[in-house]
């Protein structure tokens, strides 16, 4: 993670929203609980207890984050909830919870509350302690997923075969039209790139490559999630199109200046700004929480990644997709060799590319 769990609650949100964390996590921790409905609960007693604080600064914090703790799993129980609550806590201790008056409501935490007060408690030593172990599993889990390097998570998602595949169809197109239509030389396809690049995520090609951290023979359209991909393959697909019927009509090659002035009109088209403001999210977002890296220029972009988006990459389904490319290793670099469907066929090369791991 980024920043310190204590002050970012983006960063507190991605564990607590990393299901598939969290259950490690759970698994690693031994802590005395009451197993209720289902849940592993805890009482605000109890984590003082465990966190060595008085309870005051427990309600204190409880005050001061109701709506983040609320939103991850502390409730507070009353009528039949709460006596079978105290009935469960009385089998489980021998005794009843000791408040010295009537109970009528009672606030407890489960387990991602458990861990969303550890983030918080800036005065505990265990705290801080279970902080650091929480980060440690987090990351040891996303190794564990990816190999060790987090450069391919976006090729764990089953959209992105699709979305590769359609792009680079849509990509021939674009670099034919520059070919034809455009009067610059090679300069024009690097050029053309990182203007679509700067328009969509603000960064050119070799900035992306520099926060990425990827090596020269890197491609970068290979660590791309599926839905930037797709809004690439749109830019390409509208701007080939465009191109060819400004010079069409022009009757001539488009120049630099002709080419810059019709992608500044062509970017500004109103329909791109949510597709575009979506991309920088996902992207923003997904680089933070599953490869650990930032983007500055798209800080503001940043939000917590949703349960779904960490099955999506981390869980089976993930894992299914990993095994199914690693089995298809050998058929795929002897594709030339093999009679498949056409559309394999026109993408064999690209195919391999994408099995050249490190």
């Amino acid at each position: 993670m980024v920043n310190d769990l204590t002050t970012s609650k983006t960063d507190r949100q991605n564990i607590l929203n990393n299901g598939i964390a969290v259950a490690e996590i759970q698994k690693n921790l031994r802590i005395d609980c009451i197993f209720f409905e289902d849940k592993l609960y805890f009482t605000k007693e109890m984590i003082a207890r465990f966190f060595d604080v008085d309870v005051r600064t427990i309600e204190r914090y409880i005050s001061a984050f109701s709506d983040e703790l609320k939103e991850n799993g502390y409730a507070v129980l009353k009528g039949k909830n709460l006596r079978d609550f105290l009935n469960v806590y009385k089998v489980h201790f021998g005794t009843d919870i000791n408040v010295g008056t009537k109970i009528t409501v009672l606030g407890v935490f489960d387990f991602r509350a458990f861990l969303n007060i550890a983030m918080l408690l800036s005065e505990s030593e265990n705290a801080r302690v279970l902080r650091q172990s929480m980060l440690d599993i987090v990351i040891d889990l996303i190794n564990q997923k990816t190999g060790g390097s987090t450069k391919y998570i976006n090729q764990r998602d089953k959209d992105f075969i699709g979305a590769y595949l359609q792009e680079e169809n849509y990509r021939k197109e674009f670099t034919d039209a520059l070919r034809d239509y455009v009067d610059m030389g090679n300069f024009k396809y690097p050029l053309a790139t990182d203007m679509i690049y700067q328009s969509i995520f603000k960064e050119k090609a070799k900035e992306y490559r520099e926060v990425l951290k990827l090596h020269k023979n890197d491609k970068v359209r290979d660590t791309l999630y599926s839905e930037i991909l797709d809004l690439v393959a749109s830019y390409e697909c509208g701007l080939a199109e465009t191109i060819k019927s400004k010079s069409e009509k022009l009757k001539r090659k488009l120049s630099n200046w002709d080419l810059q002035a019709l992608f500044s009109e062509f970017e500004n088209l109103p329909h791109w700004k949510p597709l575009i403001v979506r991309g920088r999210n996902k992207m923003a977002s997904r680089d933070l929480a599953l490869r650990d890296t930032f983007h500055k220029q798209l800080e503001e972009y940043i939000r917590p990644l949703e349960k779904t988006e960490y099955e999506r990459f981390l869980g089976a389904e993930g894992d299914e997709i990993e095994r199914l490319m690693q089995e298809n290793q050998e058929k795929i670099k002897t594709l030339q060799k093999v009679d498949l469907d056409t559309l394999i066929d026109e993408n064999k090369d690209v195919l391999k590319r994408l099995k050249e791991r490190e």
